[in-house]
């Protein structure tokens, strides 16, 4: 009776005393059943966020054969703004063989004149959408001048929003793409599948003409641990199942997800956050960048890399090394 009352006034006036046996009976009990007495909402310690760092480059394959090729990709999220934000400095200290863009939003009447006079990439492309001014738009811009260079995959009902730039070198394809997204309460869900029906089947004959690298903006996640909060995205964009079957199909026509190949269990590895909710800092992201390889080329590949400390855009850009 006596450790009852003890109890109860313990509860009732929120003593903390140490040394008092009904004390140490008080927290054996949780901290919720503590709230429901008191009236007090529990306070839940945070989350340490799970920051990613981009493991030391690889600079040779496995059989040590020496990188000799280097490709950033980027969602600039607005090309004009991302110059103004000193992105090419970025780009220009990491200096890669070639720089792929996506999400350009301008037109190439309007792109400003710090890239389109870069010396140090002579050789220049860009696509932008024929019906929208600031929407979609990729731009490829290359150190050694490529074969051939084409722009969409052949379908008008795709290649009017400027998505997709095909460079051809001796060895290999290099194709750079922003994938649709489904859009908010997945209202182009429909149309993205159809898009990656047809774009799978492009991939695919090029695939067989040489081996390719495909590099962008995929606007999906493909596994759970491709992003942070899986179980509450499950019908988010880029999370649906269908789009999530899409990028599967593309694997198994005989690609390969360079990053999960070299690193299939590493976590937070995300290369999107939302400007909302601080995510970025708190690494609540997604994968939505990728370089997928046809298979045949996975033994020039050195490394896969994202570049997460990258500033400048909601996305961070990515890197590919290879040796071809």
């Amino acid at each position: 009776l006596f450790l009852c009352v003890c109890l109860c006034r313990l509860f009732i006036r929120g003593i903390g005393v140490k040394s008092s046996v009904s004390v140490c009976v008080c927290s054996a009990g949780s901290e919720a059943k503590r709230s429901k007495k008191t009236g007090e909402k529990a306070v839940k310690e945070p989350e340490a966020p799970v920051l990613y760092e981009d493991s030391p480059d690889k600079l040779s394959t496995p059989d040590g054969r020496a990188a000799n090729l280097k490709i950033t990709s980027w969602n600039v999220d607005g090309l004009r703004a991302w110059v103004k934000k000193s992105g090419l400095d970025w780009v220009r200290e990491e200096d890669p063989d070639i720089i792929c863009l996506q999400e350009t939003k301008c037109s190439e009447k309007a792109l400003p004149a710090e890239i389109t006079d870069m010396p140090e990439y002579p050789h220049k492309y860009w696509a932008a959408s024929d019906e929208k001014e600031g929407y979609s738009g990729v731009a490829m811009l290359c150190k050694t001048k490529p074969i051939n260079v084409t722009f969409g995959i052949g379908k008008e009902e795709h290649d009017k929003e400027g998505r997709v730039i095909t460079a051809e070198f001796p060895s290999y394809f290099l194709v750079t793409a922003y994938v649709p997204n489904a859009g908010r309460g997945l209202v182009r869900l429909e149309y993205r599948k159809g898009w990656d029906v047809d774009f799978r089947a492009y991939l695919t004959e090029l695939d067989q003409r040489k081996p390719l690298i495909l590099c962008g903006d995929l606007n999906v996640a493909h596994q759970e641990l491709d992003l942070k909060n899986p179980k509450t995205n499950r019908k988010s964009p880029g999370f649906t199942p269908e789009e999530r079957q899409g990028f599967s199909a593309l694997l198994a026509a005989g690609f390969v997800d360079s990053f999960r190949h070299l690193y299939p269990e590493r976590p937070g590895a995300f290369t999107f956050w939302t400007y909302m909710m601080n995510s970025r800092s708190k690494n609540v992201g997604w994968r939505l960048d990728y370089y997928v390889l046809s298979q045949a080329l996975l033994q020039n590949l050195c490394d896969s890399k994202i570049r997460s400390k990258a500033m400048g855009s909601d996305h961070c850009p990515i890197t590919l090394h290879m040796t071809l």
